[in-house]
């Protein structure tokens, strides 16, 4: 079975990696993005829905105000898997993210199945947050007193998603049309070269974080800081956290650290930034920055805004679909603004998700069509190992990409895909934290620009952490990932398998192909009357 486990030469990546600009006939990526831009991707990528929404369900729900403590543990947890990522694209600078990594370090066929994997967290990625950018741009138009008439209303939403008409009554929508136009704008912009698509991201990330930072600025001029505390008369944060009143999970210290494996959600997309790593000018120094730095930015922000909304308003408020909104209305209260004033806030808070959710979209497109070239590089999937000539793009992989994200951004429902990413995001990040102490013992002499310290343990803690938060989730997303893997897996044996460029014509090779057949038929069976039980008792 060692036919099943060939690895990639590390030598042979490095030599690809380091001569990026010979002209072939299938074109070239071009190298455009420094370390300023990077970091600008990665904050891109992380602030999202996570801090216009999460932040105050997880206050609400387990934390109080000591979400700030949650959502300090949440950053510690992901630096780990951050400092793994750092090292892993800083000693291997290609396209491909987790996927090249894995082939370096647990082979071909691991790799391959990571690769398939990061779909989920990508394209599906980009189909989750389309959906929600939908949801936005409606309640934008309302602001505005733009009403739509019911025809109108179910072209925001799929078929198998219900709408509210105007009358109070439910309809089923037709076609999500503004997600699956965002989708393929962003499609158009990355088709057209990476340093456009960084330059539009540069300034939806400026837009949003200057949004964030002013209601930060307000909401710290506001606050009196013994409303913070769970005694007025105690001070310091340890009276941040809430008597445990809420159940086991909620409020206390146990709902602190339940909150921070919620919260890690909202930091994940800085790994998109790995994925650029062959149009980084400088990826061996650049990566490590563009990844470390984005979290860093995004954590100090989370932790702010997470002290405003518990400062201005009672944390057990904030349970509702934008906590953000609840937080400008009270300090528009205590400042005795107008109306007028609230109103103008209220959409700006929009207005900086939506530019939020944009860059998400775009940064998640953009690492899935340099997944997509990688394997395809490597011969895993036909089609995508193609360059533009003129922009350096991987232009077949971009269009395919844009219009799977269109499709299913106008047709499925947003709770289906938001749980396969959140579970194809955790895999990913788990064998990246595994591969980095594998590699000090397979290639300990390979130039690491960037040294993860203590790999052992930073690497098995973060291994560790993302297993029980996948181990949490929900038993039917574990159902979904697992056909999703076997669908994987049937392509992998009829295509992959026979294409890969390390294949060999001996009778291991093809007698392996039959068994990987066979096993993904026979493992489909199981798992789909397991599927039926748990869907079917509905």
């Amino acid at each position: 079975m060692s036919e099943l486990l060939v690895k990639k030469d590390l030598d042979r990546i490095l030599r690809e990696a380091n001569d990026p600009n010979v002209e072939s006939s299938q074109g070239t990526l071009k190298r455009h993005l420094g370390a300023f831009n990077l970091t600008m991707l990665g904050i891109g990528a992380i602030i999202g829905a996570g801090i216009f929404s999460l932040t105050g369900t997880a206050a609400a729900t387990y934390a109080g105000p000591g979400i700030i403590y949650s959502f300090i543990l949440g950053g510690i947890l992901c630096a780990f898997a951050g400092l793994c990522y750092a090292e892993m694209a800083a000693m291997i600078p290609v396209a491909g993210s987790a996927y090249a990594y894995s082939y370096a370090t647990m082979g071909e066929f691991i790799a391959w199945l990571i690769g398939w994997d990061l779909i989920l967290e990508y394209a599906f990625g980009a189909v989750t947050v389309s959906i929600a950018w939908s949801g936005y741009l409606q309640s934008i138009l309302k602001n505005f007193d733009i009403h739509l008439g019911d025809f109108a209303l179910r072209f925001f939403a799929g078929p198998w998603t219900n709408v509210m008409l105007n009358d109070g009554t439910m309809a089923r929508g037709i076609w999500n049309i503004p997600a699956s136009f965002v989708a393929l704008a962003l499609a158009s912009v990355l088709y057209r070269g990476v340093q456009e698509s960084a330059k539009l991201n540069n300034v939806i990330v400026i837009i949003k974080v200057a949004i964030v930072v002013t209601i930060i600025i307000l909401g710290l001029s506001v606050i009196d800081m013994n409303n913070l505390n769970v005694n007025p008369n105690a001070t310091g944060l340890g009276s941040l956290v809430p008597p445990a009143e809420n159940g086991r999970f909620g409020w206390g210290n146990g709902g602190v650290l339940t909150a921070a494996g919620v919260v890690f959600f909202a930091y994940i997309g800085f790994d998109a930034v790995s994925t650029t790593a062959q149009e980084a000018k400088n990826p061996k120094r650049d990566l490590p920055i563009g990844i470390l730095a984005s979290l860093v930015i995004c954590t100090i922000l989370y932790i702010l805004i997470s002290l405003v909304l518990t400062g201005v308003v009672n944390y057990k408020q904030l349970n509702v679909a934008a906590p953000m909104g609840v937080g400008i209305d009270k300090i528009v209260e205590l400042r005795s603004w107008s109306p007028a004033v609230g109103s103008f806030l209220s959409s700006a808070v929009k207005i900086g998700a939506i530019s939020g959710l944009t860059s998400v979209i775009l940064v998640m497109m953009l690492g899935q069509t340099r997944i997509f070239y990688a394997m395809s590089k490597d011969g895993l999937l036909p089609w995508f190992n193609k360059a533009h000539p003129k922009h350096g793009t991987p232009h077949t992989a971009t269009i395919l990409t844009g219009l799977f994200v269109a499709i299913c951004g106008g047709l499925m429902p947003l709770g289906l895909v938001g749980e396969l990413v959140s579970i194809g995001t955790l895999l990913a990040f788990l064998l990246v934290c595994i591969g980095v102490p594998i590699l000090r013992i397979t290639n300990p002499h390979v130039e690491r620009p960037f040294k993860v310290p203590a790999p052992w343990v930073i690497g098995l803690i973060g291994a560790g952490f993302c297993a029980w938060l996948m181990f949490n989730l929900p038993h039917d997303t574990w159902i979904r990932l697992m056909l999703w893997m076997e669908a994987g897996l049937l392509i992998y044996a009829c295509y992959g398998w026979r294409h890969s460029k390390m294949a060999s014509e001996s009778a291991e090779r093809k007698s392996i192909n039959m068994t990987l057949v066979r096993v993904a038929v026979l493992t489909l069976i199981p798992t789909l009357i397991w599927a039926y039980l748990t869907f079917g008792r509905a």
